[in-house]
Order: structure tokens, then sequence, then C-alpha cells
């Protein structure tokens, strides 16, 4: 299948929108797997790497996390 030129800045645009989307997703999920297991993660700020204790790792939990999440007992 050939792309019409016209057409191929819409392509690229909406491929770019979908792959920002899955690294957003991706590294929220990343950051909430680290925190529920008590892990740090590491950042970089201000030119150097900091070391984030769980607790400290900002993140929201959506609904749709909360339904994946493990039952505690």
């Amino acid at each position: 299948m050939k792309i019409k030129p016209e057409h191929l800045k819409d392509l690229l645009l909406s491929e770019a929108r979908a792959v920002d989307e899955a690294a957003r997703k991706a590294v929220r999920h990343a950051l909430l797997t680290h925190k529920r297991a008590g892990h740090s993660i590491s950042a970089w700020k201000d030119g150097e790497v900091v070391i984030i204790p769980p607790e400290q790792i900002e993140v929201e939990e959506s609904a749709e996390d909360q339904g994946r999440r493990p039952q505690e007992s």
C-alpha cells in the first residue's frame, strides 16, 4: 500500500501520539510496581542522579490500577 504524501503527516502524527501514550502508560506502570514492591527508583534531578524511596514516589492510582492490584491479606 502506497501512502499519499498529503496523508503522511497525519499518519506520522497519529503514530507518534500512540507511541507517546504507550510510553506514558509503561512509565506509570513501572512507578506503581516499584512503589507497591517497596523498591526505590533513580531519577535525574538538577544534573545529578537521586534515589527516591518508595514512599516518596508520586503516582496516582486509577480505578483500573486498583482492579489489577493483588489482594492484600
